[in-house]
């Protein structure tokens, strides 16, 4: 019988990275060229990159402890590329 896996911090770090980039499109990079205020960015850039390490890294062990199959563990990876990619990944995939 296979232990069901609990994919909570994943879950998380997921919605914290696909809020991240949703800040920096349409909130922080506005604030830079149209406003002319570019300590947004500065501020909010740092914060996603590291939030984008942290999902990958979560993601990966998550794949290296069995947990998670390739093709889900590439679909997260790339799912992490795009705006609301994980917002989405974590809806579809993430259901355990």
């Amino acid at each position: 019988m296979q232990q069901q896996t609990n994919f909570s911090i994943l879950k998380i770090v997921a919605l914290l990275e696909g809020t991240s980039l949703l800040l920096l499109l349409l909130v922080a990079m506005p604030m830079k060229y149209m406003l002319g205020v570019p300590e947004a960015v500065k501020i909010v850039g740092p914060i996603h990159g590291v939030l984008f390490i942290v999902f990958n890294l979560v993601l990966f062990s998550h794949a290296i402890k069995g947990h998670l199959g390739f093709f889900t563990t590439m679909t997260g990876f790339f799912a992490s590329l795009i705006p609301v990619g994980t917002f989405i990944f974590k809806a579809k995939m993430l259901k355990a």
